[in-house]
């Protein structure tokens, strides 16, 4: 069986592209300082992952309603990573390594994961890869996330639930992905 994502995934740079041409979950690992030697203004850990709560997100290259909108993200649910923040925005690191600012009503602290690559990931029933599969995890798919252990990530969607090894999927590193000196603007990883 193959879990599909529950809205359009493919497309969610490729909009974002033609856009910007046309026109909270705790993280082991982080700080509450963020790298320009700051507090950050939320107390919450630096770098750390969020979801997008709606199909339609405005990526701006500055904190504030005066930016330019670079592009819109198009994928409820879609991981990324918080790297910096202000008290009203957000900036973030995405899939493809874009870093952009994103106002924080339109983020959820709900946890998600996504597959990137072009290959289906295998969910096993158990922590371990000689596991029985229970289902794969389509390309450019996302599920919710419980909780990680171990090298392994409990996720779920519908009425399936399993486990994905943690380094197969986007949205459970608890490094900073993206350099948040970087301006915001589309980009390559970093790992």
């Amino acid at each position: 069986m193959s879990i599909k994502a529950t809205s359009s995934v493919k497309n969610f740079r490729r909009l974002g592209i033609v856009a910007a041409m046309a026109g909270l979950a705790v993280m082991s690992g982080g700080s509450t300082i963020m790298p320009s030697g700051r507090p950050t203004p939320t107390g919450l850990e630096i770098p750390r992952w969020i979801t997008l709560k709606s199909n339609r997100v405005r990526a701006r290259q500055g904190p504030g309603l005066d930016y330019n909108i670079m592009w819109e993200y198009r994928t409820a649910g879609l991981p990324v990573q918080v790297i910096a923040e202000t008290r009203e925005w957000r900036k973030i690191c995405d899939p493809d390594g874009s870093v952009a600012w994103i106002h924080r009503t339109v983020a959820s602290g709900r946890r998600s994961v996504f597959n990137r690559t072009d290959e289906a990931i295998p969910i096993h029933t158990g922590r371990s890869s000689t596991s029985s599969v229970r289902a794969t995890l389509s390309p450019r798919s996302i599920v919710s996330l419980d909780e990680c252990e171990d090298g392994w990530c409990r996720v779920r969607a519908r009425k399936i639930r399993g486990w994905v090894a943690k380094g197969s999927v986007f949205g459970t590193q608890s490094r900073a992905l993206c350099n948040a000196n970087r301006p915001a603007g589309p980009g390559r990883h970093e790992d």
